[in-house]
C-alpha cells in the first residue's frame, strides 16, 4: 500500500466509471487515489460485459459450425463442447483486461489501494475516506463509483447451485439439460441465447407483456419470434409466485393459474441495485432513492465534494455511460470550460443475444407520447447484400424522425453486428443531424451499414432496394 494519504481526488470503485474517472483526473494534473475492494475493471470487465461476450462468441462459433453446410463446407465428426475450456477462456479474457487496467492506472500515476472505503468526516474543505485496513485518506473531492449487484427478490434468493445469479451462470461446471431464466432484459436474453446455442432447453420468463421491454416494441417482437423459431420457450406476462429448489431441480410457480415450470436450474436476471451500503453516507446530505444515489447532471450529490457516477447512480446501467459520466464529473471538478452533460437519449444500448439488438434515443411509442409527429423508416436485412452473403439476413433497421424538423429521434436495430453499427446513429444524434445529412451521406457497398441508409430513405419514401 502506498504511503500517501493526501490527494486532490479519491475515487471509490475501480470499474469502468471509477478507473476512467481516475485516469482523466490524473491527465488533468490531479493527484488521484483509487480504492478498489476486489478486481480492477469492476463487474463489467470481470463478471459482466467482457466475459459474457467471450461466452457468447463460443456459442456463436458453435452455431456457425452447425450452419456450415449451407456454405458448402462439411465438418466431419461430432462437434463437442469442452465446457471447462470455454469458461477458462472467458476468465482469461477478463484477467487480461483487468491487468491492462492496472497498467493504465500505473502509467497515469494513480495510487491504487486494495481495500474497502467509506466516507469519514470533514476537516475544512477536505473529506476523509476511511479504509477498512485501518488507515485513512484525505481529499477535496470524492467520487463514489461502487457499481451495483444483482437484485434479490423476497423469497426468491439464489443459492448458487440450482438458483443462480449472473455470476454463477458465467462459470458453470456442467451444462444443465433444462434451464429457466427469470427476466428477459439484456442479461436474461444474453444468457438465454448462450445456453440455448450450447444445447440447453431454455425457458425465458418475463413479467411484462414482451421480452426486452425497454426496447422498441417492434424490435422486441422480432427477437421473441426469432427465439421461438430457434426452439426456445418464451413465456410473457408471467408473474412469478415462487421458485423452489430441491434435489431434482427447480420449480417456478406463477400467479394467475399459469402452470408451473420445472427445470434443472434457474437464473435470476431481474435487475440490479446499487452498492450503497457501508459507504458512510449516514450523516451526510447524500440521498439514496430506490437503491441508487441521487446525483445531478455533473455527478454531484447533495453533499459538497461528494459525487456519484455509474451504476450506483441509477440507470441506464451501462459501462460506457459510467465511463462518460466519470469524464464529465472530473472535467467539471477541474473547471474545464467546455464540459457537456449527457443529453436525453444519447446513451446507446446493446444486447448481444442472437440476433443482436442495439438502440439509441426514443422508441416510436415514446416519441408519439412526447408529442412528436413522426416519420418512421424500416429496412429489412433480408434485402441487404452483405447480410445475404454472410448467411445472416434476419434483422430490421428502424429509424424515427420528427416529421416537422427532421430530427433523428431514435434508431432501433436487430440483426447481424448491429451493436457495432449503432454508433453511426449515436454520432448523428450528437451532431444533431437531420434526415437531410443522413440521406446525403455516402454509405460504402457492400456493407451492413447500407441498411441504415435505406431505413432513413424509407422514412421519406425514397428507399431504393426495398
Amino acid at each position: 500500500m502506498a504511503s500517501e494519504t493526501s490527494f486532490d481526488l479519491i475515487v471509490v470503485g475501480g470499474g469502468p466509471g471509477g478507473y476512467v474517472a481516475a485516469i482523466r483526473g490524473a491527465q488533468l494534473g490531479m493527484k488521484v487515489a483509487l480504492v478498489e475492494r476486489e478486481h480492477l475493471g469492476g463487474i463489467c470487465l470481470n463478471w459482466g460485459c467482457i466475459p459474457t461476450k467471450a461466452l457468447l462468441r463460443a456459442a456463436e462459433l458453435k452455431h456457425s459450425i452447425d450452419e456450415m453446410k449451407d456454405f458448402g463446407i462439411t465438418v466431419s465428426g461430432e462437434v463437442t463442447i469442452d465446457l471447462p475450456a470455454v469458461v477458462k477462456r472467458s476468465r482469461n479474457v477478463a484477467g487480461r483486461l483487468s491487468a491492462g487496467v492496472k497498467h493504465l492506472l500505473k502509467k497515469n500515476k494513480v495510487t491504487v489501494f486494495d481495500d474497502l472505503a467509506s466516507l469519514g468526516g470533514k476537516k475544512g474543505d477536505l473529506r476523509e475516506v476511511k479504509l477498512a485496513g485501518g488507515s485513512s485518506l484525505m481529499a477535496k473531492h470524492v467520487i463514489l463509483a461502487t457499481g451495483a449487484r444483482a437484485r434479490a427478490l423476497p423469497g426468491l434468493e439464489a443459492d448458487g447451485e440450482k438458483i443462480l445469479t449472473y455470476r454463477e451462470a458465467m462459470v458453470p461446471k456442467t451444462m444443465p439439460k433444462s434451464l429457466i431464466i427469470i427476466g428477459s432484459g439484456a442479461i436474461g436474453s444474453e444468457f438465454a441465447s448462450f445456453y440455448h446455442d450450447m444445447g440447453v432447453d431454455v425457458t425465458l420468463v418475463e413479467a411484462m407483456d414482451r421480452i426486452l421491454p425497454v426496447e422498441d416494441a417492434e424490435i422486441s417482437d422480432f427477437v421473441q419470434k426469432a427465439f421461438v423459431k430457434r426452439g426456445m420457450n418464451v413465456v410473457t406476462g408471467a408473474r412469478l409466485a415462487g421458485l423452489k429448489a430441491d434435489k431434482n431441480g427447480v420449480t417456478a410457480t406463477f400467479e394467475g393459474g399459469l402452470a408451473p415450470i420445472v427445470a434443472d436450474r434457474a437464473i435470476l436476471a431481474v435487475g440490479i441495485t446499487g452498492n450503497t451500503e457501508n459507504l458512510g453516507l449516514e450523516g451526510t446530505a447524500v440521498k439514496v432513492d430506490r437503491g441508487h444515489i441521487v446525483n445531478d447532471k455533473w455527478g454531484a450529490t447533495g453533499e459538497p465534494g461528494v459525487y456519484a457516477i455509474g451504476d450506483v447512480a441509477g440507470p441506464p446501467w451501462l459501462a460506457h455511460k459510467a465511463s462518460h459520466e466519470g469524464i464529465i464529473c472530473v472535467e467539471k471538478i477541474a473547471g474545464q470550460a467546455d464540459v457537456h452533460a449527457i443529453g436525453a437519449g444519447a446513451v446507446p444500448g446493446c444486447t448481444y443475444c442472437r440476433p443482436q439488438v442495439a438502440s439509441v434515443g426514443m422508441t416510436e411509442a415514446a416519441a408519439i407520447e412526447a408529442g412528436h409527429k413522426v416519420r418512421v423508416g424500416r429496412f429489412p436485412m433480408l434485402a441487404n447484400g452483405k447480410a445475404i452473403a454472410l448467411g445472416d439476413d434476419q434483422g430490421l433497421i428502424k429509424t424515427v424522425f420528427d416529421a416537422k424538423t427532421g430530427e433523428l429521434l431514435g434508431a432501433h436495430m436487430v440483426g447481424p453486428e448491429v451493436t457495432e453499427l449503432i454508433q453511426g446513429y449515436a454520432i448523428a444524434r450528437t451532431l444533431e443531424a437531420t434526415e437531410a445529412e443522413l440521406m446525403q451521406t455516402i454509405f460504402p457497398h457492400p456493407t451492413l451499414s447500407e441498411a441504415m441508409h435505406e431505413s432513413v430513405l424509407d422514412a421519406y419514401g425514397r428507399a431504393i432496394h426495398f
